[in-house]
């Protein structure tokens, strides 16, 4: 592989760490929130909620954007604007402006995801795509991974808000650095993209809604993993934040591999692409039910490392799945779909998984996520059995 593969992967990989860390600060920090405002379970989840509905509502805007004036300025702006929701969150003073910040917050975090999947499959030939959006995705559970240890470990050394603000001043030195070195081929359209032909595309649409779901499993994960294994399993917050970074490791290694065999195994891309989402999706279920009856911190560590592994590990598979179902050019609006639907799981399952451990217990909120993850598995066999579009997509072979 040549030089400028590794250069444009290297940097999107980068950038997408520094973002998330920014990003995930926020799941990392639900035990720190909930003391410092005296919040139930439940309102911790109208947090993550509202982090998401920032997220969601700007998408498909920024999507359009990103199509029409290319991925180098929506990405180096969006990562600061990052750095500076991450300073009003460290310094909200109440708990109705922590809701302010975060939303800002996940506002602007809406430029990672159709920035950088129009920065592969516009930058990177065919057979090398699903590699790249596996080790792209990568910097999303690297990214909250680290967030998670930055803000539980320093938390006991200094203050809870430190881990924030140094991910801040992260953030704007890469942000300045992907400025400056990134080459990508990507540049942007002189119209606005077809989002009406998006939505006749009936593959892409059942793809769509099973990130609904796949969404609700994936953001709910990652926003009470802490806060159970501390409460239910009863280990330390730090302990807790480990077992978080665990996760994401974990799901890191899903994610590449789940890009090594999109490139590698035979077959259609759309079949082949599918079934794998499909392993990832049902295995994710029944691992659910698994973390439900862990007991002691030693089980509760493997049996997240394994859900970590799938339902972590989806997304590269997804946005590959995606790309064999929509043409390049339409890349920013399709991602931006998609992570909407992706999003908009968490905008009532992180809520619905606190009430009912508030109003019955930790395993009725885990079988929860284990029937969701069913649910997206039956529309990705949908998505499998479609007829293939019409036309060159994405990823052309």
């Amino acid at each position: 592989m040549d030089r400028a593969y590794w250069r444009t992967v290297s940097l999107v990989t980068l950038w997408q760490v520094s973002a998330s860390i920014c990003y995930y600060t926020v799941f990392a920090a639900t035990p720190f929130f909930r003391d410092e405002f005296g919040l139930s379970r439940f309102r911790v989840g109208i947090v993550v909620t509202t982090l998401t509905l920032g997220y969601a509502m700007f998408l498909l805007p920024v999507g359009a954007l990103t199509d029409r004036f290319g991925e180098r300025r929506t990405l180096s702006l969006g990562l600061v604007g990052l750095s500076a929701g991450m300073v009003l969150v460290a310094g909200a003073p109440t708990y109705a402006l922590l809701l302010a910040a975060v939303f800002l917050l996940g506002s602007v975090y809406s430029t990672a995801m159709p920035g950088t999947n129009k920065a592969v499959y516009d930058s990177i030939a065919p057979g090398r795509q699903n590699t790249a959006m596996g080790i792209k995705q990568v910097g999303v559970t690297g990214g909250s991974g680290i967030s998670a240890l930055l803000v539980t470990g320093l938390a006991g050394y200094f203050f809870w808000e430190i881990g924030f603000l140094i991910a801040a001043a992260l953030g704007v030195v890469v942000a300045a650095g992907f400025y400056v070195l990134y080459r990508g081929a990507g540049g942007g359209t002189s119209s606005y993209p077809d989002l009406r032909g998006l939505a006749s595309n009936r593959p892409y649409v059942l793809l769509a809604v099973s990130g609904l779901f796949l969404g609700a499993a994936l953001f709910t994960t990652t926003g009470y993993t802490v806060l159970y294994v501390e409460e239910s399993i009863g280990a330390s917050v730090a302990f807790s934040g480990v077992v978080l970074a665990v996760v994401q490791l974990f799901g890191s290694g899903g994610r590449l591999l789940g890009g090594w065999l999109s490139d590698h195994l035979p077959g259609d891309p759309q079949t082949r692409i599918g079934a794998i989402l499909l392993v990832q999706t049902v295995a994710s279920a029944v691992l659910f039910l698994v973390v439900a009856r862990t007991s002691t911190p030693a089980n509760a560590g493997v049996a997240f490392a394994a859900l970590g592994f799938f339902v972590l590990g989806f997304t590269g598979v997804y946005y590959s799945c995606m790309a064999t179902l929509v043409p390049s050019e339409q890349m920013g609006s399709a991602t931006a779909g998609c992570q909407l639907a992706l999003t908009s799981g968490a905008l009532f399952a992180p809520p619905a998984f606190g009430y009912l451990a508030d109003a019955f217990d930790y395993r009725a909120s885990w079988t929860l996520l284990a029937g969701v993850c069913l649910v997206a598995a039956v529309l990705v066999v949908a998505v499998i059995r479609s007829d293939p579009p019409v036309g060159e997509t994405a990823m052309a072979e």
